[in-house]
């Protein structure tokens, strides 16, 4: 970040802490983009996406006086905004149904963890856009979607997906393995892959 956009993003931060709607807004627009795919990611679709963005830039507002000017504002945005989709789907019981702690890895065959890629794509010669990759991730179960996301995209280890998510590290392992699993069945049957 350079010096004139950390001067704005402090003006902003300050513009916010005292209420100023303008701000608010402004801090809105910036981050809106980048938030929405964070939360597209976590979701079914859209409307579910931006019902979780909502919440989570008026936890941002009333946070804001928690933030730690050292560190990054937009790291900071993000990581509210990952937590309000993990809140999300613990007040959906029913539809959060993570695997019992007693399967392991195992019970899903000899994947290997590199089937999918960091950005989502898997094997070589695979042409996907990131849409295609957004689309199939938001067709895996809430659980899974939750882990893949987790561990992919926000670097969490097992351990602390488990203690974030009150499961056990087996079960994160498990769901995993089963959310890489499933992503690769949906990317290569929506792109008629052998």
């Amino acid at each position: 970040m350079d010096g004139d956009e950390e001067q704005a993003y402090t003006e902003l931060i300050d513009g916010c802490l005292a209420g100023e709607r303008r701000s608010q807004q402004r801090v809105y627009e910036l981050f809106y983009g980048k938030m929405m795919a964070v939360c597209l990611r976590y979701t079914k679709n859209a409307d579910q996406a931006k019902d979780i963005l909502q919440d989570g830039f008026i936890k941002v507002f009333r946070g804001m006086d928690k933030f730690n000017r050292d560190g990054s504002f937009e790291g900071w945005i993000r990581r509210i905004m990952v937590n309000t989709a993990i809140d999300h789907f613990r007040r959906m019981k029913n539809s959060y149904l993570l695997l019992g702690a007693e399967r392991s890895i195992e019970d899903f065959g000899d994947m290997d963890e590199e089937d999918v890629l960091a950005d989502g794509t898997e094997e070589e010669g695979l042409d996907l856009k990131p849409a295609d990759v957004i689309n199939a991730m938001q067709k895996l179960t809430p659980a899974y979607r939750t882990v893949f996301n987790l561990y992919v995209f926000e670097e969490m280890t097992h351990k602390d997906i488990a203690e974030t998510l009150g499961i056990s590290v087996g079960t994160s392992k498990s769901n995993l393995a089963k959310a890489k699993h499933n992503l690769r069945k949906l990317l290569k049957k929506e792109h008629k892959l052998p």
